[in-house]
């Protein structure tokens, strides 16, 4: 088995399903407190509490496709990584208790492209680790 096949199998695939649930349960928690199932203090605390390792990790993986050489995957990558490094710097990443009815449509709909891109990168990534796992079975074929 190949160092490629294990990066895409072992850390890339693993990570992007963490970043895709943490996404969707953002977006859940934003829909709860739309609907008026969960109070402001709760889906702030909900949510914040995903936002600091869901950049760390969107910012592992960005270095991790830098320094393996997946040039591709880490230029569909730096957009939002440097967005995410960006909210960071100006302390707008956590979502304000006492604000969080007033920007809730831009939340959501933020967290949805999030979502969508998370699962484009997935899609990226299961097709990627097919198309290694093809090449390694015609190697041991020949």
């Amino acid at each position: 088995m190949g160092w490629n096949l294990l990066f895409w199998f072992a850390i890339c695939f693993p990570l992007h399903i963490a970043l895709l649930a943490s996404a969707f349960y953002q977006v859940l928690m934003l829909s709860d407190l739309e609907a008026d199932y969960i109070n402001p203090y709760d889906a702030s605390s909900r949510i914040n509490y995903f936002v600091l390792p869901e950049f760390i990790a969107q910012v592992s993986m960005c270095v991790l496709f830098l320094v393996t050489g997946h040039w591709f995957m880490f230029l569909i990558t730096l957009p939002l990584t440097c967005y995410h490094i960006n909210l960071y710097l100006k302390r707008q990443h956590l979502v304000d208790v006492t604000e969080v009815f007033r920007v809730l449509n831009a939340e959501k709909k933020f967290r949805l492209a999030k979502l969508a891109f998370y699962l484009v990168v997935l899609i990226i990534t299961i097709f990627r680790l097919v198309l290694i796992g093809v090449y390694y079975l015609d190697l041991d074929d020949e």
